[in-house]
């Protein structure tokens, strides 16, 4: 079970910098000036910045026949036609800025059928080269009505991709499975009798946003 607000991980970074910002402050009413008062509020700053990028808050999941819903939360920036183990699929990349949610949700109901990490570089999320280049994560969940790969990317910034399920693990439409801390990539492989709801520019949430329903 993962937090609804917040997830555990936004409390351990944002507590030392809460901490050093309180000392700071403390410090600036022994001492004249206003640097100890400065440096504090950055402190302040940067661990709400935190607490605000652990957030996790819940999603009303759409229901109906095929439908799947949105891994993340972001901007769609490329849709495209493209082979995976010589299947034909459709690729749409989701770009998650450091201000969107990053915890990710699948998107339909199944078991996690496999699941392959992958060391890589560290470019940025919103390059198409991060697709093939940089570090990720991709896991299949095998639902009633077929497959669904999701792939989970690493960014300049985020370096570190969790995953919370193992293979085996049975998951229902918009279930928390992981997340991409501080910024990054989620990409879903959809298979050709999907048809897309969404396009590019478009703004979409994890768990929530309909992606495509299969006919």
């Amino acid at each position: 079970m993962h937090p609804t607000a917040m997830v555990k991980d936004g409390y351990w970074y944002s507590l030392p910098l809460i901490l050093i910002g309180g000392g700071l402050l403390g410090f600036g009413f022994f001492w004249p000036g206003k640097f100890f008062f400065f440096a504090a509020a950055i402190f302040f700053a940067f661990a709400l910045f935190v607490l605000n990028f652990f957030r996790d808050p819940e999603r009303l999941v759409p229901s109906g026949p095929g439908v799947i819903v949105s891994p993340a939360d972001g901007r769609v920036v490329e849709i495209r036609s493209e082979e995976k183990t010589g299947r034909a699929c459709q690729r749409i990349s989701i770009f998650m800025s450091p201000f969107n949610v990053h915890v990710n949700r699948s998107p339909v109901a199944g078991r996690i059928e496999s699941m392959v990490y992958r060391k890589g570089s560290f470019r940025m999320a919103s390059e198409p080269r991060a697709s093939v280049e940089n570090e990720c994560n991709t896991f299949t969940v095998a639902g009633e009505n077929g497959e669904v790969v999701v792939r989970q990317i690493a960014g300049v910034l985020a370096r570190r991709i969790v995953f919370w399920k193992k293979i085996g693990d049975y998951v229902g439409r918009g279930d928390r499975v992981g997340m991409i801390k501080f910024g990054s990539r989620v990409e879903i492989l959809l298979s050709p009798d999907v048809v897309l709801s969404v396009k590019i520019g478009d703004h979409v949430k994890a768990g929530s946003t309909i992606i495509g329903i299969r006919r």
